[in-house]
Order: structure tokens, then sequence, then C-alpha cells
């Protein structure tokens, strides 16, 4: 696999232009950009638009279409690469050096966009108009980038950067609901298969579910999928899975003569005081007080 440590050597393994600034690159798609590589990973930032004729982009474990408007986001280390790509080229490609970011709000702010951690099949898919305002900033930045640089320059295209970031984070709330809307709510099957996992007696062998776990079951990446559960419930998939272990545990406290020790080992904890502690946190007591108070 293919690995870039700057802007200049991934420009000049693609037949392309050095850049106007080292530490920053634009290109605009073409049959001649070389996305033709199988994959690679490199240490900086890429954002992309790309509207494909044919062939697939693979993007992180997962090959998809991209013949309508999508955008990916990819950070340093993060394998990309794609499978007889023929671009449209309205898209392009932003390459961001992390030194470009240094002083700079979105040296931290860029970490909040999650989507950097997306992995499978949660390309942005963009509609007409939203593609538009995409493009429009990238045209923006473009303007500054080919001008005379001066002490701004570096300002105002991290400014339109960041739009182009904000906008993004935006239209992947729009897609969380129009995409869970046509595959059936995110949080019932997620739910769903914690119950599989439970009525499995698969806690026993296996131990607490994991948000990874959970993620690769539902073919998504954990970001992802937490993302998606945070939009439809308000809670992340670490607190959807204590409330289910919690749920459950309580169900066992009514329903069952089985010790807290018990519960907490038949629901996965290796650690009872850890259960305790979760417990009380969720239900406001202890195992111990809840189950004396039903007995009361």
């Amino acid at each position: 696999m293919e690995h870039f440590k700057n802007i200049i050597e991934f420009n000049a393994a693609k037949g392309l232009s050095s850049p106007e600034n080292p530490m920053l690159g634009l290109s605009k798609l073409s049959d001649s950009c070389g996305l033709q590589i199988q994959e690679f990973t490199c240490d900086f930032y890429i954002i992309c638009l790309i509207k494909a004729k044919s062939g697939k982009i693979r993007y992180g474990h997962t090959k998809y279409d991209s013949k309508s408007g999508c955008m990916y986001f990819t950070k340093p280390g993060q394998i990309v690469g794609s499978n007889d790509i023929n671009p449209n080229e309205e898209g392009f490609l932003i390459f961001i050096q992390e030194e470009y970011l240094y002083g700079h709000t979105l040296n931290s702010g860029i970490k909040k966009y999650h989507y950097f951690d997306y992995e499978i099949n949660e390309a942005l898919h963009l509609s007409p108009r939203e593609e538009q305002i995409i493009m429009e900033l990238y045209s923006k930045i473009e303007m500054d980038y080919y001008n005379n640089q001066d002490e701004y320059t570096r300002e105002i295209i991290l400014g339109h950067i960041d739009s182009i970031l904000r906008y993004s984070q935006r239209f992947y709330k729009r897609q969380f609901i129009h995409r869970s809307e046509l595959s059936g709510k995110i949080a019932t099957r997620f739910n769903n298969q914690l119950t599989t996992i439970m009525e499995g007696g698969l806690l026993v062998n296996e131990g607490l579910p994991t948000v990874k776990h959970m993620a690769e079951q539902l073919y998504l990446s954990p970001r992802y999928l937490s993302d998606l559960l945070k939009q439809e419930t308000g809670k992340t998939a670490i607190e959807l899975i204590h409330l289910f272990l919690i749920s459950e545990a309580k169900n066992l406290l009514k329903g069952t003569s089985l010790s807290v020790s018990e519960i907490a080992y038949n629901l996965g904890f290796e650690n009872h005081p850890y259960f305790s502690r979760l417990f009380k946190k969720v239900v406001g007591v202890s195992p111990n007080s809840f189950k004396k108070r039903l007995l009361n």
C-alpha cells in the first residue's frame, strides 16, 4: 500500500503540478487525476467531492457507487483508494497538511467533525442544491489560492474550508434523518441486535457488547453509528448499551432470585463494583437498594 508523507509527494506520484502552497493542495477531478490507485494512506486531511461517470470508490472497508454527487473526508492515516474511477470533472480534492491549521481555530475544531472518522458506506450524498453550495465555496477557495497569496490568504481560505465542514455537518444531519426513514430506524435495529446478543447467552461468554462490535453487526463505523443514534434518540451508542443492560438488570432483580453478583455476571460484567456503579448512575440507587425496595 502506498503512503504519502506530504502533498508534494502525492502530486508528484499523480503527475500533478506542484501545489501553490506546500501545506495546502487543490485539484479539480479529471480523468488524468490519478485516482486509479487501489489503496493509499497519507499524512494529511483530504476533502473530496466526486461525481463518477463509472467505477467504485473504496472508503474505509467498503466500495460504493458515486454517480451522484457525494463527499468523503479522510484524516491522516486513514485508508482511501478507488477502483477504475472515471470521475466527472465537476468534483474536487482539497489536501490539508496538519501544519497549515496551526494557530487557527480549525486546528482543534476539525476534530469535532466526526465524519473524518466515518469508514463504511458513509459518504455524504448531496442534493443538487447542497452540491451547488459546496461548489460555490470551493470556487472561493480556488480564487484566493491561485491569486497572489498574501498575509490574508490563509485566514480567508481556512474560513471557507470551515464553512464547507459546517455545511457538511448540516447535510449529514439531513442524511441521517432521510436514510433512517428509508432503511428503518437504526435505534430499532440496534436494540434488536442487543436483544439477540442477550437471548443468545453471548454476554456470559463474550462480555459486554462494545460500540465497535455493535457497529460491525450493523455494517457501520462506530462513530457513524453513535451519530445516527444521537440524532434519533438523543443518546450515544454506549449510553444506549448501558440503558439496555440496566433495564435487563432491573428485570432480573424483579423476576428472579439471583444475587446482584450473579446478575452482573449474566450480563457480561466481569467487574461487580462497576456494574453497581453503573446501575446507581442510571437508576439512582444501588442494585441492592433497588432489590430491597421491591421486597418491601
